[in-house]
């Protein structure tokens, strides 16, 4: 179970006691949303019971665009995006106190300062994803076609882009970077890159190095099919296998991962139709079930069994949900999918079998204006 999730789970536990009843099974949930032509004004906080898959507002705080959210090794700091194609492009460091439910700004960067203005969108344009390791913050910035990685200071918050890297490698081709992660082992970051249908390497320094480098050697270590759109990806607990799915071809490839090193070991149509428009990906917790989800035509969430000795899937179902399913979350004891859709301002809330995969709807919504990203924090 990550490591953030446990601890902040036990900080909120511990601050509600006497504020409000508290329950062993609740969750601290906070969701990210689209501002523009939306009721949203940024960020929510909510306690979420994984018993029951009843939801509590209890905060909000103001945010322009903050569609991706991450929370520090300790939980004390949440990370997120500003998603804008213009100068409001970047990213913002919040503190997070437990006992009050509460984020405070502490600091926010724009992205794509050290560009030299490769390409004819603006760099650092639209950053869709972002990652915390040790002192650095990375954003994956989708029309910039760039990566940029920002210090984090003792105090959690922020500081200037220093560290930039334009991933434009064919004339006439946009780069469209959609998240970045670190392997299993630590040893790399890599990059889903939707415009050139590929995954990059970068090798991942000391995060104390003296000069502040973080990132060096980027290298394509997985080339994909024309048209595949790799957007997210997601590794077992093993840290053998990994799963990845196309946006633009709705499939799910299967890798074996091993010392930096991708290796496709199966492909299958996970969209009802071959259409552009598939989002997110998530295993359960035991590792027994893969999920992704799918916008724009097939709107909903395709459920495949995982071989728990080879890592390959085989699909078993398909879930309709509302309007334009983006990020999801599975709660940490696997009894609940909360499914963040985007057009229908709703999160839907569906019971989970563990034994089947299968999904319900409990039809216990919660209304919000444009929620895209989900993330729980639990024991």
């Amino acid at each position: 179970m990550n490591r953030t999730k446990r601890l902040l789970t036990s900080a909120v536990a511990a601050a509600f006691v006497g504020i409000q009843s508290f329950a062993d099974n609740d969750l601290t949930m906070i969701v990210g949303t689209y501002t523009e032509q939306s009721t949203s004004e940024g960020m929510y906080i909510y306690r979420f019971n994984q018993d029951n898959g009843k939801a509590e507002a209890i905060s909000s705080v103001k945010a322009g665009n903050p569609s991706f959210l991450t929370f520090n090794d300790d939980a004390t700091r949440v990370y997120a995006v500003n998603e804008y194609d213009d100068e409001r492009r970047g990213a913002g460091a919040y503190s997070f106190d437990a006992q009050k439910g509460t984020l405070s700004l502490l600091s926010s960067q724009h992205c794509g300062t050290l560009s030299n203005g490769h390409v004819k969108n603006m760099p650092g344009a639209a950053p869709c994803n972002i990652m915390a390791y040790g002192s650095h913050l990375v954003t994956s910035n989708y029309n910039g076609g760039d990566i940029s990685v920002f210090p984090i200071k003792q105090d959690g918050s922020i500081g200037a882009e220093n560290q930039y890297f334009c991933m434009y490698k064919t004339e006439g081709v946009e780069s469209h970077i959609h998240c970045c992660m670190m392997t299993p082992d630590h040893r790399y970051m890599i990059a889903t890159d939707l415009g050139n249908d590929c995954i990059w390497r970068f090798d991942a320094n000391d995060a104390n190095k003296a000069d502040g480098t973080f990132l060096t050697n980027p290298t394509e270590i997985y080339s994909a099919p024309k048209g595949t759109g790799p957007r997210h990806i997601v590794f077992n607990d093993k840290g053998t296998v990994a799963y990845l799915i196309g946006e633009l071809d709705g499939t799910v490839t299967v890798l074996g991962y091993n010392d930096g090193n991708l290796k496709e070991l199966q492909r299958v149509q996970a969209s009802e139709t071959k259409t552009s428009g598939s989002a997110d990906i998530h295993l359960s917790p035991d590792g027994k079930f893969l999920y992704a989800s799918h916008r724009l035509k097939d709107e909903g969430i395709s459920i495949f069994s995982v071989d728990q000795n080879t890592g390959l899937i085989t699909k078993i179902g398909f879930q309709p949900t509302a309007a334009h399913p983006r990020n999801f979350a599975i709660t940490p004891n696997g009894n609940y999918m909360l499914v963040a859709c985007r057009d229908s301002n709703v999160i839907e809330v569906y019971r989970r079998d563990k034994k089947t995969g299968k999904l319900v709807n409990t039809r216990q919504n919660i209304k919000l204006g444009k929620p895209v990203c989900i993330q729980f924090a639990s024991l």
